[in-house]
């Protein structure tokens, strides 16, 4: 049997079946009713294992009701599992997911991790897998939002594939301020770590990758890799 993996996200949950490392095919919902969209995975194929992380309140009842699902689940918090791998306890899952993935992916190697999500996530590992250190910032999504919440004339802008280069009206002048602000801020981490393999994750790893002219490795589902290492005790 497979062992089923779920990233419970600000925004929105993923999902992904593994056999072993392997990835199968990868879900998305972004909903309230998270238990039933797991559950509608279940129902299809029995899993050996439910490996679940998240950022939000998971209740009892749903912990119960999935234990029924499963061989084996495995609800991740954040003192515990980062005390198994050696990390600091305020890493929240995700954080720890990721760092496994990239200990695992480039290992002997060191690394600067990017999430790029709700939150601009940065962490920091050495050539051994030793945690360095990390930032967060606000994400680009969130940043939009700000601009239009705690303001009292500027507009609620999405982002575009086109972004000029200075702004010519105010429409433009918040898409290139935004863009290119995060541009700066993960050119100025990439040159701190100059030794560093730059690893992108998150939603919108993709969108800032094709931007950059320097090598990036994109991930796009390295929490749910990490996770898929955790079911198997990689590391320990």
């Amino acid at each position: 049997m497979a062992n089923l993996l779920i990233d419970i996200g600000n925004t929105a949950l993923k999902a992904a079946w593994a056999d072993g490392i392997t990835l199968g095919k990868t879900f998305r919902y972004q909903g309230e009713r998270m238990l039933d969209f797991i559950l509608s995975l279940t129902s299809k194929s029995r899993p050996e294992k439910i490996v679940v992380s998240s950022i939000r309140f998971f209740s009892v009842q749903n912990i119960q009701r999935l234990e029924k699902e499963c061989d084996e689940l495995i609800v991740l918090e954040s003192e515990k599992i980062s005390e198994s791998y050696s990390l600091p306890a305020y890493l929240t899952p995700d954080r720890v997911a990721s760092i496994l993935a990239a200990r695992y992916l480039f290992k002997g190697k060191s690394c600067t991790i990017f999430d790029l999500g709700t939150t601009l996530a940065i962490d920091v590992i050495g050539k051994e897998g030793e945690y360095q250190g990390g930032y967060i910032s606000p994400g680009c999504h969130t940043r939009f939002k700000s601009v239009n919440r705690y303001s009292r004339t500027l507009p609620l802008i999405s982002m575009q594939d086109d972004i000029p280069e200075i702004g010519t009206d105010i429409a433009s002048s918040i898409i290139s301020g935004i863009i290119s602000g995060i541009m700066y801020e993960i050119d100025g981490y990439v040159n701190k770590y100059p030794e560093n393999i730059n690893v992108f994750t998150g939603g919108d790893a993709i969108y800032f990758a094709k931007r950059r002219k320097n090598s990036i490795f994109v991930v796009c589902n390295l929490v749910l890799m990490g996770l898929a290492l955790i079911a198997l005790g990689y590391d320990k």
